[in-house]
């Protein structure tokens, strides 16, 4: 029973023509070597036929193991075993005997290396006699000693390389496991990126198609309208549609792209408030806004805080055509930051149902409560629509204040801003 378990075998890759011919060349310089010495050690007086098998059975055996070491990686234990015993008889074999016997050590398998270094220790017992060498008393254990340093020797360095060379193949693994796993979170960080900013296309188009079609709706509620104002909501729908389609494309580039290319949209913020309601009163909305916030918050609460009033904006478009929209912000740092939007009943009947994804008001509420928020909406007694949200404020992370270079965002020109009272209700614009 093996005590030592064998590391996992890896495929070792292939050596080429010319590592294989150093390999066996560096075998034979050291088969050389120790064939030269043992010549050195015949008597002066030798016999031609006494020394015919130095002179030419040890270069026969020799020869047939260093060709019998070229197929050593495809029958490692065959290999090495025949020439181990084979060089017994051969001193310029020992070069090949020394390269099968590390070869197979490479592969650390115990089982296998035991008995092939046996049969390399005891084998030269038996052909003392091939060499009519003067051998002193003892000489027996000597030549075994020397045989177990030399077979040690061959067996460490070759349990050395075969160590090494799995600890590469195990770094070139890990490498490349490495490598595939950073292309996939690379290849992830991608979609999620691309998604993102498609979402906030949708977002964008969803809001313009809204307006495009509240001012359709007013074309075809009011045939009795002046030609200027008939003139601007064609222009307005004319310029919704068109930027709509710019959106659509950049949403399906985006989508598309495996990189995207395209500048990202504006990143929604709170300065940008006023100017989304700018666009609802161009498109026909009757929108008022009032501002009571002290200072500007931070960008993540503006994020959200435009969201919501885009979404509410977009709702009412789509839910209650031609009906009063009033918005009021209020808050503080160290507070919350306070959102509501009313809108009242249709003014107009709608020609159809209007379009729902039923994805907005949910999604909304999850980024409120991302931030930490609330969010509540529920019809109004008179046939309208509340929408209001809470975002908690931090003291510590204030945003510009109004006395700063960078104010907060004004209401607009046609409705002063002032704090919010409670029991008030924001004047409807005229």
């Amino acid at each position: 029973m093996e005590t030592d378990a064998a590391p996992p075998r890896r495929p070792v890759p292939p050596r080429g023509p010319w590592q294989e011919t150093v390999r066996i060349g560096a075998a034979a310089v050291v088969g050389v070597l120790l064939w030269l010495l043992t010549g050195a050690m015949l008597p002066r007086g030798c016999a031609a036929d006494s020394c015919s098998w130095f002179v030419t059975g040890d270069p026969l055996v020799a020869l047939g193991c260093l060709t019998a070491v070229a197929w050593r990686r495809r029958f490692p234990v065959p290999v090495a075993l025949a020439v181990a015993v084979a060089s017994a008889a051969s001193a310029l074999a020992s070069g090949a005997a020394l390269l099968a016997i590390g070869s197979l050590a490479a592969r650390r398998r115990p089982a296998e290396i035991a008995p092939v270094v046996a049969a390399f220790v005891i084998a030269p017992l038996f052909t003392t006699g091939l060499y009519p060498v003067e051998r002193p008393p003892g000489s027996p254990w000597i030549q075994l000693s020397l045989q177990l340093l030399t077979a040690g020797f061959a067996v460490a360095t070759g349990w050395a390389v075969g160590a090494r060379r799995a600890e590469v193949l195990s770094l070139r693994e890990r490498a490349r496991s490495a490598e595939r796993e950073q292309t996939a979170l690379a290849d992830r960080a991608r979609v999620l990126e691309r998604n993102r900013i498609a979402r906030e296309m949708h977002d964008s188009l969803a809001h313009r198609i809204s307006l495009v079609a509240l001012q359709a709706g007013a074309l075809d509620h009011r045939p009795d309208l002046p030609d200027e104002e008939r003139a601007v909501l064609v222009r307005g729908i004319a310029d919704g549609s068109y930027r709509a389609l710019e959106d659509l494309r950049d949403v399906l580039g985006v989508l598309r792209a495996e990189q995207p290319d395209r500048p990202e949209p504006p990143r929604p913020s709170y300065d940008r408030v006023p100017a989304l309601v700018d666009d609802a009163r161009a498109s026909g909305m009757d929108v008022t806004l009032t501002v009571g916030a002290t200072g500007e918050p931070p960008d993540v609460l503006g994020d959200v805080c435009y969201r919501v009033v885009r979404e509410a904006l977009t709702n009412a478009a789509k839910h209650a055509p031609g009906a009063p929209v009033r918005i009021t912000l209020d808050g503080a740092p160290g507070g919350a930051l306070g959102l509501v939007v009313r809108n009242g009943p249709a003014a107009r009947t709608r020609t159809g149902p209007p379009p729902a994804s039923g994805y907005g008001l949910p999604g909304l509420a999850e980024r409120v409560r991302a931030v930490g928020g609330t969010l509540d909406h529920h019809p109004a007694p008179d046939g309208g629509f509340t929408l209001t949200a809470r975002l908690p404020w931090p003291a510590d992370e204030p945003g510009r204040t109004a006395g700063t270079d960078e104010p907060g965002p004004r209401p607009s020109t046609d409705e002063p801003a002032r704090p919010s009272r409670s029991g008030d209700e924001p004047e409807r614009r005229s």
